[in-house]
């Protein structure tokens, strides 16, 4: 970046800034207008008098409808439309005189990605002097919102809108792996803290609507923007979705915008571009894969920003959809914040679906469907001014502009952009932004999303002190581009795999290194299915770096994919390693020497002859800034990887749709014999498979308990198990549960992920692992495509991936609906949550024999059809004689328990009455609410 301007205070004057006007950057930025800014609220509309939508003690709808009711059809329109930043569509950095002329001096939206450094792709990061340091960049945004406040009639603050998904994008900002590294984290915490870090340093720079997460769900490993999504389960990329929206929008420091809304990521072959079109699933497919997420965010976490996607589904775009963005989004899933769209998603309505005839009719079908704000690299009148058209011809009702304009302001109104609509601490945002404690959190998820693939004879870790020699090559050796991409910081300092060996290695061993060959070679993508000869300059490099492998004692060799192999707009024919890095692969592997493959790439690659031949494997993904510090930690025994794989490896694109989670037989079939008498005709399973990944220690699993082994669809169920660490160093383990609904009206998936911690285990360490079950992870669709937890039996499975399952049980769900006689048998008219077979010593008239539980536990007693229960008599024991606390509940059906009674133990041996208000009821439960409490005798009164 060219060496910054220095600046000089700009004194009086116009409160019109020029943009070739320079100034000093205060420690806290102070607007011009001063007149207009009050104790405790602003006077946006200049009339001297504290309306309602100016006032900070109004409820949220009545600030709404206030500002509403003054705006003009003008002012309205210019709110559903974003404008695109520097030098992608606004000529400016700063507000010139001529803005007073230009269709935003009604207000605009949204100004999306301004001064965030980013020009086109493929061009270095923007040397406009406003980019950086943080606090010059806050001060140029801040005058930028300063123009819409204190120019326009109305003072509407503009909602600065920017990418976000492996921090936000700046010129600098704290740069994590990209979103499929962070999904191989599995860890729920560290996905929250990278939200409250990239919603923090965003509202420091001056943004207040952060694209992100992608809610995506991984289908097709073609797909270039793989490297995107979360992963390939909508359980997983729901559970990690929540927890970054909960992190962005930590006291509405931002909005989060979800991306994209809906069945967006599995597109026929894979194809991008103008081919993204009608994506080949079933409806029941749709809603369990790419819908679930969607709903689980926008109910758990309160997403507030939703991107329409460009794709139809079964013919109908997304974009001019009222069922999807109105009756589903709205309706269904209680969505309040507002849609916008991606680029040119309007504009495919006529140019590439062809359901609408021109700009105009594109206008109105989204609107209607339910678009709130027209995001695209074009000028904003090219939408406005039709919107307009449309509604003083009466082809769009000015109702439906105010439920769309309602939405917006909604947004604007939570994250306090009519409160605090500049980011005054400039000087703090020069401190926060990049500060030690983000850049550690940062190197913590680039170390946690590295997976260990293979590690034959324990190669890794490597010995510093007994390795002389280390020979390093591959074309991702010394790359830092995939650090760099769109969507995140583009100008920060990246360590390299090739600089964090070297760093391990100073002092200590010698590093060689030679980049072997490059990403592609000259003849790619079709040298995917052409085998071009080699030149001699190719081979030339390859020689150099088997040379470097021989006088070395192990070899590094990086590999995999870049920006040229992945990304949006860069789906691939193959899966294969790119280029001649096979090749290169093949040379060092020969000369004999311990060969380690560390392999940067955005999706899942095919690397069967690595897997056969090459005794270790490490996959980083695209780990991020500090990739090459974390890399060289794992390499060399600093961290223990403990990552799990999110996607599934396919050894063959001819084995694609191949992916988790799968219907049962449908990703193996043909025979299991190969050879010249074989019966096989195709390679089956998968090269990983989800949830792999190794450590360099060991753990066992045991004591799974799975408590109730019996309830209702709306009742709750507990799985513990306990993991210990049987190796010889700390480590972290992946415990993953599983479900499967062993008959089913509809077919369902094989297994389910219903559940995932990530636990740290010393040697020798034992943890108990609790997993929660409820009616959304046992939930199916059935044949009238409505929700439901059918009667029967599921498995659980508790294991170190989808295939390595270690622990398996039962639970049961009973219909709650069925005859009492059948639910209260006679042989068993009281059950347990622990203990069940003790359960009956409660009944037997024997004070000396006892159901014992802890804090949590309880025992159900089945009552007689049309039961009214009014008091219970209970006789408690327990040990060391201390009052204890217990709690009555009642169910008259559903599997919903109401307590009736709570109390306190404080005589023991004994029956007590205790009475409550009579109800007809079908169960009552004994709940304890301490520890090591027995219930010796009970006696229900009726």
């Amino acid at each position: 970046m060219k060496k910054l301007i220095a600046m000089t205070l700009l004194l009086g004057g116009s409160t019109l800034l020029c943009a070739q006007k320079t100034v000093k950057i205060p420690a806290v930025y102070k607007p011009v207008k001063s007149e207009m800014y009050k104790k405790g609220w602003i006077d946006f509309n200049k009339n001297g008098v504290k309306d309602v939508y100016e006032d900070p003690n109004a409820s949220l709808d009545a600030r709404i409808e206030d500002l509403l009711s003054q705006m003009t059809l003008e002012e309205k329109t210019c709110q559903m439309v974003t404008l695109y930043g520097y030098k992608r569509v606004l000529k400016d950095d700063l507000p010139t005189p001529e803005w007073k002329q230009m269709l935003w001096k009604d207000g605009i939206g949204a100004i999306d990605e301004h001064l965030n450094g980013f020009q086109q792709w493929g061009l270095p990061p923007s040397d406009n002097p406003y980019v950086w340091p943080a606090s010059r960049h806050a001060w140029a945004l801040n005058e930028v919102q300063r123009f819409f406040i204190e120019e326009t009639r109305l003072g509407i603050p503009v909602d600065f809108t920017n990418e976000g998904i492996r921090g936000v994008e700046s010129y600098r900002a704290t740069n994590f792996p990209t979103q499929l590294g962070l999904g191989h984290t599995w860890n729920r915490e560290l996905i929250r803290q990278v939200g409250l870090i990239t919603g923090r340093e965003a509202r420091m720079l001056g943004y207040t609507n952060v694209y992100a997460p992608i809610l995506d769900v991984g289908r097709d490993q073609r797909w270039g923007r793989y490297e995107e999504v979360y992963g390939e389960s909508p359980y997983l990329v729901a559970e990690l979705g929540i927890e970054m929206v909960r992190g962005m929008q930590h006291s509405h420091q931002v909005a989060a915008t979800g991306k994209h809304f809906v069945a967006y990521s599995n597109n026929k072959g894979a194809r991008e571009g103008m081919a993204r079109v009608d994506p080949q699933m079933s409806p029941r497919e749709v809603e369990m894969i790419h819908v679930y997420p969607f709903k689980r965010v926008i109910k758990e976490a309160g997403l507030l920003g939703v991107m329409s996607s460009y794709n139809d589904y079964d013919g109908v775009p997304i974009q001019g959809s009222y069922y999807w963005l109105t009756t589903r989004l709205r309706g269904e899933m209680g969505f309040r914040g507002y849609v916008v769209s991606d680029s040119d998603a309007v504009e495919y309505l006529y140019t590439k679906h062809s359901t609408a005839k021109d700009m105009k009719e594109a206008v109105r079908q989204s609107v209607e469907a339910g678009l709130n704000v027209r995001c695209t690299f074009r000028s904003p009148d090219s939408y406005v001014l039709p919107l307009r058209e449309l509604v003083k011809e009466g082809g769009l009702s000015e109702e439906v502009i105010n439920d769309r304009v309602r939405d917006i302001l909604r947004v604007k109104f939570l994250v306090g952009l009519f409160d605090t609509p500049y980011q005054t601490d400039l000087a703090g945002a020069d401190k926060e932004v990049e500060k030690a404690e983000n850049e550690s959190l940062a190197l913590q998820a680039s170390r946690e999303s590295l997976v260990l693939l293979k590690n034959e004879n324990n190669v890794l870790p490597l010995d510093i002190n007994n390795v002389k020699k280390i020979a390093v090559c591959g074309p991702n050796a010394d790359e830092e581009g995939y650090a760099l991409t769109h969507y995140g910081p583009l100008a920060v300092e990246v360590t390299t795999v090739l600089e964090g060996i070297r760093q391990k290695a100073e002092g200590k061993a010698e590093v060689l290194y030679t980049k072997g060959c490059d990403l592609v070679d000259a003849n790619w993508p079709e040298s995917e299915l052409i085998d071009y000869p080699m030149t001699d300059s190719e081979q030339a490099e390859i020689d150099k770096a088997v040379e470097n492998a021989r006088q070395a004692d192990v070899a590094v060799v990086v590999l995999g994919g870049g920006q040229r192999t992945c990304g949006e707009n860069k789906s691939r024919s193959s899966l294969d390693l790119p280029g001649r890095q096979l090749k290169l692969l093949q040379a060092v592997q020969a000369t004999g020497k311990p060969v380690v493959l560390v392999l940067i790439n955005g999706r899942p690659l095919s690397i069967n002859w690595a897997d056969k031949f090459v005794p270790v494997i490490l996959e980083a993904w695209y780990p991020g800034s500090k990739g090459g510090t974390a890399v060289a930690d794992v390499l060399f025994g600093d961290y223990n990887p403990g990552g799990k794989l999110t996607v599934t490896f396919p050894k063959s694109v001819g084995q694609i749709p191949f992916n988790f989670p799968c219907k049962p037989s449908s990703q193996i079939d043909g025979g299991k014999n190969p050879g010249l008498d074989g019966n096989m005709s195709r390679v089956n399973g998968a090269l990983y498979s989800f949830g792999y990944g190794l450590s360099y220690t060991t753990f066992e699993y045991s004591d799974i308990e799975i408590s109730p082994k019996v309830i209702t669809p709306n009742q709750k169920a507990t799985v513990r198990c306990k993991v210990t660490n049987t190796g010889k160093r700390a480590g972290d383990e992946v415990v993953q549960l599983y479900v499967r609904d062993i008959l089913s009206s509809v077919t369902t998936y094989e297994k389910n992920l219903a559940g995932f911690e990530r636990i740290h285990l010393q040697p020798g360490e034992t943890k108990e692992v609790v997993f929660t079950l409820d009616r959304k992870q046992l939930e199916l669709l059935d044949k009238h495509m409505e929700w439901v937890v059918e009667p029967g039996d599921f498995s659980i499975m508790v294991g170190a991936s989808s295939e390595d399952i270690r622990l398996s049980g039962k639970l049961t769900v009973e219909d709650p609906n069925a005859p009492m006689q059948a639910q209260a048998k006679p042989d068993a008219p009281v059950t347990a949550s622990t203990n069940p077979e003790s359960a009956m010593n409660v009944l037997d008239k024997k004070m000396n024999t006892v159901w014992e539980g802890n804090k949590g536990d309880y025992i159900t007693f089945a009552l007689e059809n049309g039961s009214k229960v009014d008091g219970v008599s209970i006789a408690f024991s327990r040990g060391n004689g201390l009052p204890a606390e217990f709690e009555i509940q009642l169910s008259s059906g559903g599997g919903q328990f109401l307590t009736v009674y709570s109390g306190t133990v404080s005589e023991y041996g004994k029956l007590i009455s205790y009475t409550f208000k009579g109800t007809t009821a079908s169960d009552l439960r004994i709940v304890l609410n301490d520890d090591r409490v027995g219930v010796a005798e009970v006696k229900i009164n009726d």
